[in-house]
């Protein structure tokens, strides 16, 4: 079975079949999926999927980009999700320098992503970590806030070391479809260096699709050629990959069997 561990099923390019594709996933071998959040709208979304579809799961927590909804009242209403039985991460929290050039901007994200990993710890959950352009800042607010809450590093797009540092605090490392490009060689890289054991799957769909839907609508249908990428790269079975792999996710998210 695949766990795709990062999925945003609530996004509006999914409002034609939702439904008829979420249905078809236990037919593909998807056994689970965890719905992340990204903003207030985004996170009561996950929660309502995870609600409705038994293997279905959900994060709650707002993406940096859209930091500027926090407060804390948003805070005691996110701690207020994590009570409910299927919110198993804190998520999508992190940085994001990639737009936002702005100092004050960029000092706002990191604020209130050091609000919501104490968030985290205060609710006993694991995060999902978003990190675009801002490699040294989320290292090292995470060895300050977040070193031992455990979690991912959602979509890894930074270095081997960079990798290993976060392996070394005990996080998983998200990797999917952009294994599968050609001109991935920093992904390729990371995933052959660092142990099988601290990988875990995910599309970000819509988004991300890998090859040869690249450029098209992402679903978690298209984690096999994930798998595939991944096990080629390691030698290893696609089977012993989808074993490794769920096991890393049902550990990461701390599920029973």
């Amino acid at each position: 079975m695949i766990f795709d561990t990062h999925a945003h099923y609530d996004d509006e390019q999914f409002d034609k079949d939702r439904e008829e594709l979420l249905a078809s996933l236990s037919g593909h071998n998807i056994g689970r999926v965890v719905n992340i959040g990204a903003n207030i709208e985004s996170t009561k979304a996950a929660v309502t999927l995870a609600q409705k579809y038994p293997f279905i799961y959900a994060a709650v927590g707002v993406h940096p980009s859209d930091a500027g909804e926090m407060s804390e009242d948003v805070c005691r209403w996110l701690k207020s999700l994590t009570e409910l039985k299927k919110v198993v991460a804190v998520g999508e929290i992190g940085l994001d320098y990639y737009w936002d050039k702005d100092a004050s901007v960029r000092e706002n994200q990191k604020k209130w992503f050091i609000r919501q990993l104490d968030l985290a710890r205060e609710c006993g959950l694991p995060v999902s970590i978003h990190s675009r352009d801002a490699a040294c800042d989320t290292l090292d607010i995470m060895r300050a806030h977040g070193r031992d809450l455990g979690g991912v590093i959602h979509c890894f797009s930074y270095s081997v070391e960079m990798a290993r540092e976060y392996v070394k605090m005990g996080y998983y490392i998200g990797i999917g479809g952009v294994v599968t490009f050609k001109n991935a060689r920093t992904v390729k890289a990371v995933v052959e260096d660092i142990p099988l054991e601290r990988i875990v799957l995910e599309t970000d769909c819509p988004y991300l699709a890998p090859e040869p839907n690249r450029g098209k609508r992402n679903s978690s249908l298209n984690l096999p050629y994930v798998v595939e990428a991944i096990s080629q790269i390691k030698g290893l079975s696609r089977e012993k990959v989808e074993d490794v792999t769920w096991r890393n996710a049902m550990a990461l998210y701390r599920m029973e069997a």
